[in-house]
């Protein structure tokens, strides 16, 4: 049984530059007591025109909680204009309560700059895109994924903070979100190996839930460890959830641990995180017919 790491004072953390926790207004991810609180989102967003992303927006209008992005949200070029003309009317309506992160597409733009321009100060330190917060019982991680503008390997300052950030916090649960899955379906490779030192730092701290984009699909695996072996005691669950917009992808060979999956249905993941536990549920946009729900628990 794996133990979460011991907290260190939050002093410390200050003092080398973490953020432990976002803003305090009510349509952001304030602290809400033990209330189950609602985290929903997607990742590869936006196309100007795209009757899919005013679908998935859609969606947003009637689920009220803390909005998340897994990058490409501006996925055709991450410029400000992509940002003004195609994210803003639609998930932009949802701008003030979003916490994003970062994908390859919004790196177009040197240093991501439309990306950091558009969220502003809830997007992280510009150079580095990575950033937490607390919602109700539970820690919510941010991470930049795109390795070849911000180190994600071992030793690095990306996971060093991870490490320090999963350590200082005081809460039961713990949540990941950013760009590119560590486990995929492809017909020749099933692991992203740049982002193995988050899922390991996750594991030995007891995180319940990554979510990924970058693949136009919606998978969810079993709960597994950061080499993908199968962990139902102590896995990180993870869910991939490509499916905000942009094309979606022809489907391949499935990779182990996949429990469900679909890549002809746009729509939302909502959480529903809880003291001790959370529900998922994957819901279709106007025309879609895949579902997907289920409850689990906290380490």
């Amino acid at each position: 049984m794996k133990h979460r790491l011991h907290p260190i004072r939050l002093i410390a953390i200050a003092a080398i530059g973490i953020t432990a926790a976002c803003g305090d207004d009510s349509d952001g991810p304030a602290g809400t007591g033990g209330q189950a609180v609602v985290l929903v989102g997607a990742g590869d967003i936006a196309r100007c025109g795209s009757d899919a992303t005013a679908a998935t927006a859609a969606l947003l209008d009637d689920i009220p909680g803390v909005v998340f992005t897994t990058g490409d949200n501006a996925a055709d070029d991450g410029s400000l204009a992509s940002y003004e003309q195609c994210y803003d009317p639609t998930w932009g309506r949802h701008k003030s309560r979003t916490r994003p992160a970062p994908g390859n597409h919004d790196y177009s733009v040197p240093g991501a700059a439309g990306y950091f321009q558009y969220f502003g100060d809830v997007a992280g330190d510009p150079p580095k895109g990575y950033y937490s917060y607390d919602i109700g019982d539970w820690h919510i991680v941010v991470l930049n994924s795109v390795k070849d503008e911000v180190d994600t390997s071992v030793g690095s300052e990306q996971e060093q903070w991870l490490r320090a950030d999963l350590a200082a916090t005081d809460k039961e649960c713990v949540l990941a979100y950013w760009h590119h899955p560590r486990f995929y379906s492809h017909a020749s490779w099933t692991k992203n190996f740049a982002v193995m030192p988050f899922w390991q730092a996750l594991y030995e701290a007891g995180a319940e839930i990554v979510v990924n984009g970058h693949f136009h699909l919606y998978e969810r695996y079993a709960p597994q460890d950061p080499d993908g072996g199968l962990d139902v005691e102590n896995g990180i669950r993870q869910f991939t959830v490509g499916t905000g917009g942009h094309w979606l992808y022809d489907e391949q060979p499935a990779a182990p641990n996949i429990e469900a999956r679909n890549n002809d249905t746009y729509g939302v993941l909502k959480l529903t995180l809880e003291r001790g536990g959370y529900a998922w549920e994957f819901i279709p946009a106007a025309g879609g017919s895949f579902t997907d729900s289920g409850r689990g628990t906290c380490h």
